[in-house]
């Protein structure tokens, strides 16, 4: 599912693959839809963010699955002041860390989308909203979060 607009102001960093190519599977797959993390090829372990090796056995057959883009609030913050000065008139914004069950209770993080100061609940169920920035000089999509 796509918003409407981007839930940040412009100006921020585009965020773009490492140079070494490790992520670059990520963000093509952010760019069809689709969430993909590491899954472990010998232990089967899964792992969020990206390494070379696994983090449970240091098998370096690491590959990339596609998961299911729902999980839960384990955490969050409502970031009020400014970290970057693109976000100077921009506030306050909410920050989740999103528990994915379903791939080994991986966590990742993400902007919560909808009003900046909504009650936000610990295990409260969300789903991955994918923001396209079409227009970007090197075009990419993030993944956003929203309460289901």
């Amino acid at each position: 599912m796509a918003p409407a607009a981007s839930y940040l102001p412009a100006g921020l960093p585009a965020p773009v693959p490492e140079p070494d190519g490790l992520d670059a599977p990520y963000w093509a797959g952010t760019r069809r839809g689709e969430l993909l993390v590491q899954r472990c090829e010998r232990c089967r372990a899964w792992q969020w963010g990206p390494e070379w090796i696994c983090h449970a056995c240091l098998s370096p057959e690491v590959g990339w699955t596609r998961v299911d883009g729902r999980g839960i609030i384990y955490t969050w913050e409502r970031a009020w002041h400014p970290v970057h000065p693109a976000l100077r008139e921009h506030g306050p914004y909410i920050v989740v860390l999103v528990e994915l069950a379903h791939a080994g209770g991986i966590r990742m993080l993400g902007n919560l989308l909808g009003d900046p100061r909504q009650v936000v609940t610990i295990g409260a169920p969300v789903e991955a909203v994918f923001e396209p920035h079409d227009d970007a000089k090197v075009p990419f999509t993030l993944v956003q979060w929203k309460v289901i």
